[in-house]
């Protein structure tokens, strides 16, 4: 036998151990590689599940901290509500109390301003006085004659005494006599000077003259008739401004509120 064909067969059995070999190798290979990720597999279920586990135990611990959240929740409503409750509570006392303060203050008030009207009334009571007369005469002989109802003292002048349904006269052995009326009137002992006012009614003569104020001075033997003044005579009705008396003659001047007006007259 020649050793070529030696060499022939030997090279074909070493290709086939050698294809052996690598097709074993190869199988093995996979195998290994199955088993790793068999195992791999396996690894990652169990982290899958220990993972899934803590999930649920946070989850868990979650609700757990939300129920304790809420109810810590409420505990605070409960408490500021509990708070505002007696907030209000005691608001509405401090209320009361200070209703009840002013309350009382206001009684306090009422029986001092009683009190004072009271003390006022007995010494306006002990200082009034009743049908007062007083009568004047001046140096030209004309006498000043004044009646009231009632009188006070002046609480600002004790000289002034204020007078309550008043009458009054002014006469003169030469002249026509002035009669007064009027509801109130101020009186001053001093001077002997006289303000009538509200309801005026002055007659002398033929003529009837109304107003608001009608001042007397004996000092000037002069009175005025002032503030809506009206006179009536059989023959007509004038609205005037001022009315002027000379008590010395007993002319009387009729004048306008001012220089620009005239006289209204209205004939009968």
């Amino acid at each position: 036998m020649s050793i070529k064909p030696l060499i022939q067969i030997l090279i074909t059995c070493l290709i086939l151990l050698i294809i052996i070999g690598v097709y074993y190798e190869y199988f093995n290979i996979n195998n290994k590689n199955v088993t790793v990720i068999d195992n791999s597999t396996i690894d990652v279920q169990e982290k899958f599940n220990e993972l899934e586990k803590k999930i649920n135990e946070l989850e868990t611990e979650n609700r757990e901290l939300n129920t304790k959240i809420n109810e810590k929740k409420n505990d605070i409503v409960d408490t500021i509500s509990e708070n505002l409750e007696k907030d209000n509570i005691a608001a509405n006392q401090s209320n009361k109390v200070k209703e009840k303060k002013e309350k009382n203050k206001k009684i306090i008030n009422d029986v001092n301003k009683n009190s004072n009207e009271s003390i006022l009334k007995k010494k306006d009571n002990k200082n009034l006085v009743k049908d007062i007369e007083y009568t004047s005469v001046d140096e030209k002989g004309n006498k000043f004659y004044l009646l009231a109802s009632s009188g006070k003292s002046n609480v600002k002048d004790n000289n002034i005494l204020d007078l309550k349904n008043v009458r009054g006269k002014i006469t003169s052995e030469t002249r026509d006599t002035i009669y007064i009326i009027s509801d109130y009137a101020q009186y001053n002992s001093a001077n002997l000077n006289s303000k009538f006012y509200q309801n005026v009614i002055i007659d002398y003569q033929d003529k009837k003259i109304t107003c608001e104020n009608f001042d007397i001075n004996m000092e000037t033997n002069m009175a005025i008739a002032y503030n809506n003044v009206i006179i009536t005579d059989p023959k007509s009705v004038m609205k005037a401004g001022i009315v002027e008396f000379d008590l010395k003659t007993k002319d009387i001047n009729i004048k306008p509120e001012n220089i620009t007006e005239e006289i209204e007259v209205i004939t009968n």
